[in-house]
């Protein structure tokens, strides 16, 4: 192959040479944008390496006018920063690949044996209409990480989201899948349309029909006006359907009529509305065992898992854990605290040495915590001691009703044998202690939904609410 090298540091460029002169290719070295462009344009070539910035015209300006010129040439985009802009950018404009210094010969060759083999790639790449990398949740959330595993996430990100096709998010609770579709959606040729997300866990059966086709006017009881539905509010946008898993196998019939012929009818009504909607879905589940179990259908998960993202947990990519933790604590410092704030290397060292099972949110909210906690400037390793806490009993090795009893007693001890004083009130003493971890597990269950939270207690709804207000319990903020 002729292949082209564009550098500014000569030892990369002299590195670069070398390992493909090994391979029997012929190399042109130059050490900037502008003279990059010429020998391009002007000249045959298979490969090219182009650093992202160097003088003149950056990488990606090249290989956007390249592309432009319909020259057929497989470029990969050289970079010291492994950031989700770079990324993407670089896959938007039709990049082969992406390489990050520094990097392994063996990653060097491997790029020039994929030019041969694959060439037909650039084609799937080579036309995303914006970057992913200005993907932003409404809540200011956005793909934070810089390990190969979110690289290669950023990557399929940048080929999937021009593709009007099913997307399947897969991950464990905490890892971003709801970001991960909002990139998707932000790179897609779909942005400027709606991004609605439904929680298929939050809502109530009976309720979550209406909540996704629609329902007419006096449907059923309570129906006192007639309601678009999910699937039409997101007309020419993006459906997010969150934790898809959880939805009821009678529902799921519904909803893959609805993918396969793009109509929605409301619940009550006649009339059938084609809708134009992408599809992006999300689990924590093994989606393949509750098929098994036949909790899920087959031929709906089919038609979802057109193009499946997997998610990492974040024990999984402890690289990120730097990057993660630096983020929050710029985010959130001006927020908790009266200054900057600082997170030296032992604290870092520290936070990758916890397996984090609540992921990234379960790292943002230790951040959150040891911030306003904390009061300096620096936090120093051991704000982040709750994070050693024993773990709690297994339930097969001690019950609830053991636990109550080891409670009682414990309140027994701090007053005297008799138990007489101020532990008069130990059944109020008990029944708040059970009720709050109760009443606060099944909303966050819930993500707030309080007829939900409701059905799944068997109480009354008021009943509820009197609970949350007499204990103090704070709601989540519903997605």
């Amino acid at each position: 192959m002729r292949v082209l090298v564009a550098d500014d540091e000569p030892s990369i460029r002299f590195v670069l040479q070398e390992v493909l002169e090994s391979l029997g290719h012929r190399i042109v070295a130059v050490e900037d944008g502008d003279a990059a462009l010429r020998e391009l344009t002007s000249s045959a070539y298979d490969l090219a390496f182009l650093d992202i910035r160097m003088p003149g015209q950056t990488g990606i300006e090249v290989l956007r006018q390249v592309r432009a010129g319909g020259h057929d040439v497989a470029i990969v985009i050289i970079t010291a920063q492994n950031l989700l802009e770079n990324a993407v950018e670089s896959m938007k404009a039709g990049a082969l690949d992406y390489l990050v210094k520094p990097f392994a010969l063996a990653a060097v060759k491997a790029l020039a044996e994929k030019a041969l083999s694959t060439r037909a790639l650039k084609d799937e790449v080579r036309t995303l209409r914006r970057a992913v990398g200005r993907a932003v949740s409404p809540g200011g959330d956005r793909l934070v990480g810089s390990s190969q595993a979110l690289l290669e996430i950023f990557k399929t990100v940048g080929k999937v989201a021009p593709r009007n096709v099913p997307v399947l998010i897969t991950g464990e609770s905490g890892t971003g899948k709801e970001l991960v579709a909002h990139a998707i959606h932000a790179a897609s040729p779909r942005a400027e349309g709606p991004f609605v997300a439904v929680n298929a866990a939050a809502i109530p059966r009976e309720l979550l029909e209406s909540e996704l086709f629609g329902h007419e006017r006096g449907a059923f009881t309570g129906a006192l006006s007639s309601r678009a539905g999910r699937f039409r509010e997101a007309a020419h946008g993006t459906l997010f359907l969150d934790e898809i898993g959880d939805m009821p196998v009678d529902l799921q019939a519904k909803l893959l009529r609805v993918l396969q012929s793009g109509e929605v009818t409301p619940v009550g009504g006649r009339d059938v509305e084609i809708v134009d909607v992408r599809i992006v879905a999300a689990t924590h589940r093994d989606l393949d065992q509750r098929v098994r179990e036949g909790s899920f259908r087959e031929d709906l998960l089919y038609r979802l898992r057109v193009v499946p993202v997997s998610i990492p947990a974040l024990r999984e990519r402890i690289d990120d854990v730097r990057t993660l933790a630096l983020h929050f604590v710029g985010r959130y410092a001006r927020e908790l605290t009266e200054g900057p704030v600082s997170l030296p290397d032992a604290t870092i060292e520290r936070l990758e040495e916890h397996d984090w099972p609540g992921n990234v949110r379960e790292l943002e909210n230790a951040i959150k915590r040891a911030l306003v906690l904390s009061t300096n400037d620096v936090l120093a390793p051991q704000e982040f001691d709750f994070l050693t806490s024993a773990p709690a009993p297994e339930a097969s090795t001690i019950g609830l009703e053991e636990l109550v009893g080891h409670e009682v007693e414990r309140l027994f001890s701090t007053a005297g044998d008799d138990g007489a004083g101020e532990v008069s009130d130990i059944y109020q003493r008990i029944q708040q202690r059970v009720e709050r971890p109760l009443l606060q597990t099944i909303l966050d269950r819930t993500q707030g939904n309080q007829i939900r939270a409701a059905a799944l207690l068997g109480i009354n709804r008021n009943t509820l609410r009197k609970k949350i207000t007499e204990l103090g319990i704070e709601l989540p903020k519903r997605s």
